[in-house]
């Protein structure tokens, strides 16, 4: 059952415990099991065997019977899942990417429970177990690095969530609605908001208003798409083989780059044509304008002489005065910024720059292994304090080493030490970048920042929980998908496009019956704040009580806009009042164009359904996660209903999204310390911090 994850995750976690098949060496020296000791057992003695006593009475009641319950797996199954968990030592390797962690409210703790079961085996970060994807990672320094910025955005990280993971992008229409800020100039960067969010009519609402809060609509895309019809400039942007990017994944224990170049432009190169000084609109067809080049020239317009203190950012440092350019920018990291290239380069008597223009890859390290085991240099342990939970501190400059894990870092101690490591047995160890240097089993982050009852792993009841839902509705999982189109960045391929076009409801037999349905009949499906029309598939293949729908189909243009032909359908689109609906006209078509003769084979009319417009917006409370599961009803299509025709009331919209912000638990209220948000959390580009104060 959707959003039961955490309950089954555990079980076995509890069946593990109570089998003693634990690690509890690995736990003794990296879990913060001491802290949880002293915060919320302090008459029980702080040894390891104490906590081992608690934690078994901590996930007692997380048995076989109760994960029946809330999932309806059998318990049978249940413990020979459990069996096969228990046994695998450290060879256990398990991800849930985000459909679980993105379906359901809470769903943060279900990836929390999954690596629960790595921390309790002591499968972390070893052969067969699970990494730390950015301890595989390599991030080299650009030649120039800004300085954070010194104010806090209010509309991207509201002071309503706090523990959020990425900035609160889905509801910046609410924001704007409010009054809670203006955009002077918006940029959607390869982001088709208004169609991959939820309540996307709330999106043109705001765009297309008479006394629309943003000024100017910027759409950065490589294909066309739903926002960039109602942006006031589109600026084509090239698609991986039309520029230049740095490219480091968790593809092996090993770090590594990749450098990835403009086709034509290279292959020009190579053939011996000069190309040096010219950008990518000389070479790649069309306008498409390699988006460095763009940033480098309109920071040059927008600061021509210097006084605004941009771009000095932008210039070169061999040549005062001028541009700097791509040849430069990317040529000053491989000869400063990556540990060995230079060396490497310099057998094959290349320049590192053309090192990687010819492989195009280079490996820095391998056998990465556990960091968080690895013994602290006496060099870094200067001035050394210790705490009473054995995190260790100390005055030494923080070395520039692949061996340290990244951010996010804690702070440093009263004293203004830096935090080095944890004392293990006497030694000091890297440990892990969280406030102990353990991994956190309890996290006093959390409660000190208002969730106590979330301190632990635990399993918490989502939105569709069947206590949780009204009448007749049952979750809808919009979050699986063909894997064929990718989010609306595929639907410029013909032949993709051809394979999958379209997404009907997924409804088991019994529930069909129930109903009268058949495959192929239209049925609407109502969600909180509005409904859409769609084919039902019947099938055994999904559970009795669910249905769902992929996602990535449904595109869709106006009637009077353009469009890829062969992806999207044409569309009406009226508004009553609040309410909107949006109508299909014609499917795709094919059509007679000399430079694209495969268009006139299209056979296909079907497009989808984009079935993201009829859902509210259901931001976790905690980690701010869109909850893309919905509640929906079921039933026959009404009289006068059209297949893709997709209805919302944006006052029902509102209340909705108001209901789910008064879930939250905001900084000014929750903050232990007057700050918007704890300084060690992770987030992207991180201000001042002076500017995390309240």
């Amino acid at each position: 059952y959707p959003g039961s994850e955490a309950a089954i995750l555990l079980a076995i976690a509890s069946y593990i415990i109570g089998k003693k098949r634990h690690n509890a060496e690995f736990m003794r020296k990296f879990w913060n099991w001491d802290v949880y000791m002293a915060a919320e057992r302090p008459d029980s003695p702080r040894t390891f065997e104490a906590f081992e006593a608690a934690l078994a009475e901590e996930y007692a009641s997380y048995t076989f019977e109760f994960a029946e319950k809330e999932s309806g797996i059998p318990v049978d199954k249940l413990r020979e899942i459990a069996e096969i968990v228990s046994k695998a030592g450290t060879k256990l390797a398990a991800h849930n990417w985000r459909s679980a962690a993105a379906g359901a409210e809470g769903g943060w703790q279900v990836a929390r429970c999954l690596f629960f079961l790595n921390c309790l085996l002591g499968a972390v970060a070893c052969e067969g177990g699970t990494y730390p994807n950015t301890w595989n990672k390599f991030v080299p320094k650009p030649i120039y690095l800004p300085p954070h910025p010194k104010t806090w955005n209010e509309l991207t990280w509201p002071k309503e969530f706090p523990m959020s993971m990425y900035e609160m992008s889905i509801l910046l229409p609410h924001f704007l609605r409010e009054g809670r800020g203006k955009l002077d100039v918006y940029f959607t960067r390869v982001y088709n908001a208004l169609w991959t969010n939820p309540d996307g009519f709330s999106w043109i609402d705001q765009l297309t208003k008479e006394d629309s809060p943003i000024g100017l609509h910027v759409a950065l895309s490589p294909s066309w798409s739903e926002t960039a019809y109602f942006a006031d400039y589109v600026l084509p942007m090239g698609v991986g083989s039309e520029r230049h990017d740095l490219h480091s994944y968790e593809t092996q224990d090993a770090q590594w780059i990749g450098f990835r170049q403009p086709v034509l432009k290279e292959a020009k190169r190579r053939m011996g044509k000069n190309v040096a000084g010219t950008d990518t609109r000389a070479d790649n067809p069309g306008e498409v304008w390699e988006e460095n080049e763009m940033w480098i020239e309109l920071s040059w317009r927008i600061d021509p002489d210097g006084s605004l203190g941009i771009r000095k950012f932008f210039e070169s440092k061999k040549a005062a005065g001028e541009k700097l350019s791509i040849e430069e920018y990317y040529n000053h990291i491989f000869e400063n910024s990556v540990p060995g290239l230079p060396a490497k380069a310099a057998e094959e008597d290349l320049s590192a720059g053309d090192f990687m223009r010819r492989y195009g890859a280079y490996e820095i390290r391998s056998g990465i292994g556990p960091l968080f085991a690895e013994e602290v240099p006496a060099a870094e342990l200067t001035d050394v304090a210790r705490d009473e939970f054995g995190r260790v501190y100390a005055s030494s400059p923080k070395p520039d080493s692949l061996n340290v894990a990244p951010q996010p870092v804690p702070d440093a101690d009263a004293s203004g030490r830096r935090a080095v490591g944890i004392d293990v047995d006497g030694r000091v160890l890297r440990g892990f970048p969280t406030p102990s240097g353990k991994l956190e089993f309890y996290s006093p982050t959390l409660k000190a920042w208002g969730y106590p009852e979330a301190a632990i792993p635990v399993y918490l009841k989502s939105h569709v929980h069947p206590e949780n839902l009204r009448a007749e509705e049952m979750p809808l999982i919009p979050t699986f998908r063909l894997p064929i189109q990718i989010h609306t960045r595929s639907g410029n391929s013909k032949w993709l496009s051809e394979i999958a076009h379209s997404n009907p409801l997924w409804m088991h037999t019994s529930h069909a019956a129930r109903l009268g349905v058949e495959t192929g009949d239209l049925v609407r499906v109502s969600t909180r704040i509005g409904y859409f029309v769609v084919k039902a598939w019947v099938t055994e293949g999904i559970r009795p009580g669910v249905v769902a729908c992929s996602h990535h189909m449904g595109r869709w243009k106006l009637e009077s806009g353009e469009g890829q032909r062969q992806s999207m359908a044409t569309v009406s689109m009226e508004r009553t009042a609040s309410t909107y609906l949006l109508r299909r006209l014609v499917g795709v078509q094919p059509h007679d164009d000399p430079r694209e003769p495969d268009l006139s084979r299209v056979w296909w009319s079907d497009a989808g359904v984009h079935q993201n417009l009829t859902f509210p917006v259901q931001p976790d409370p905690l980690s701010g996660m869109h909850c893309w599961h919905q509640a929906v009803r079921v039933e026959k299509a009404h009289p006068g209903d059209q297949y893709a025709d997709i209805s919302v009331d944006l006052e029902k919209s509102k209340e909705h999204y108001e209901a789910w912000m008064a879930k939250t638990r905001s900084a000014t209220k929750f903050s232990p310390d007057g700050t918007r948000r704890p300084h060690w959390l992770q987030r992207p580009l991180r201000p001042s911090k002076d500017a995390y104060k309240l």
